[in-house]
This record gives structure tokens, C-alpha cells and sequence, in this order.
């Protein structure tokens, strides 16, 4: 598995930074339109938000009616996600599912602003291990900084090495691994945010 010291470090940080489990209102409306995805499957076993971080996602959609896991490498921002809702479920594990989560029965995967630090080589394996865990009909829904030149960029993240995607790059990657894109929404830089933001929702093949 791999840890994340960086954000064990800044855990606390994280914490007073981001308070709310959405930044805009465009993030809160495309979790939750894929929220209702998950809702409209009739597949076996659990949503799990992958790099759930401080659990204020995870919270959310558990209060929305689905059943959650959140998974994180970091175990000080799991501490503190426990320690915030004592009655949603995490486990120490990281994007590739293959740890403390290999046992989880998937139904559908969120990650949001996890995949960004993995190194690009290592995503279709991740991906690969996704396909195998979800059943086919099941959903996933990745976020990440995304990037107008074509392929995959590395930028100065505070925490970790990261990465930005095109839109276009991950859906290449996703149907690849098995998944058919459903929709996206692009939000651009502003104020408060660098780079274009991607939500990329697919279905299994």
C-alpha cells in the first residue's frame, strides 16, 4: 500500500482548509447526480470512496440513503474522519483496493481527487484492478484537476507528486479498463482554483 506522509503531516490543516464536503456547487451537483446511479443499480455491495480523506464525502452520501465505505492511506486523515462520523465505515487502504479493502464486495467507486497521485505509468493497473471489483452495469465517478493540453501533466501539489488530466486522456484510460463513459462536467480555473476540474462518470462494461 501506498502511504501519503504528506497528508498525515497537513492532516490537521486539511481540516480547517475544507470544512465542507463541497467546494462549489457544481461539485455537490455531480456527486450527488451520481449518487442517484448508484441508487438506480440493483447490484450487490457498497459505494467506496476511494482517498475519502476527512470523510465529509463519504458522511454525505451515507446521509443520502447509500451504503459506504470510505478508503484512505492516510491514517491521521482517517483518524479524523472516524473521530467526525462515528457511524460511517473506513478502512486503511489505498486506490488500488488490494489491502485492508481487498475483502469489500464493490458495487461502485467515487474518487474524487485521489487518482491524481498516482503515478500515470501505475492507473491502468489501478483501473484494471477496478473493472475486476465492479460488477458490469456498476458505476464509478473520478474528479481530478484536469489539463486543455492533451495527455497527462505533473504539478506542484503542496502535499504530493500529482497529476493533471485531459478530459479526453482519462476517458481513453477508463474505456480501456472497461468502463464507457457517461458524462462530464469541465469547470474552469477562477479565483480560488489553478486549473480546469474534471467529475468523469463511466458505467462497466
Amino acid at each position: 500500500m501506498t502511504d501519503q506522509p504528506g497528508y498525515d503531516a497537513l492532516a490537521g490543516l486539511y481540516a480547517k482548509t475544507f470544512p465542507q464536503p463541497y467546494e462549489t456547487s457544481l461539485e455537490q451537483h455531480a456527486v450527488r447526480s451520481f449518487a442517484d446511479l448508484v441508487k438506480e443499480q440493483t447490484l450487490p455491495g457498497v459505494l467506496v470512496d476511494v482517498g475519502c480523506g476527512l470523510g465529509h464525502i463519504t458522511n454525505d452520501l451515507a446521509l443520502q440513503g447509500l451504503e459506504i465505505v470510505g478508503v484512505d492511506p492516510s491514517t491521521q486523515m482517517l483518524g479524523r474522519a472516524r473521530s467526525s462520523y462515528p457511524d460511517c465505515q473506513f478502512v486503511h487502504d489505498d486506490a488500488r483496493l488490494e489491502g485492508a479493502a481487498s475483502g469489500l464486495m464493490v458495487k461502485a467507486i467515487l474518487a474524487r481527487y485521489s487518482l491524481i497521485h498516482i503515478d500515470p505509468d501505475e492507473v491502468p493497473h489501478v483501473l484494471a484492478v477496478w473493472v475486476q471489483r465492479v460488477a458490469r452495469g456498476g458505476v464509478v465517478l473520478i474528479a481530478c484537476q484536469a489539463s486543455d493540453g492533451p495527455g497527462v501533466t505533473e504539478f506542484d501539489h503542496r502535499v504530493a507528486r500529482a497529476w493533471r488530466w485531459h478530459p479526453d486522456t482519462l476517458a481513453e484510460a477508463l474505456k480501456a479498463a472497461g468502463f464507457a463513459e457517461l458524462w462530464r462536467t469541465v469547470s474552469r480555473p477562477d479565483t480560488e482554483h489553478r486549473f480546469p476540474a474534471i467529475h468523469l462518470a463511466a458505467q462497466r462494461t
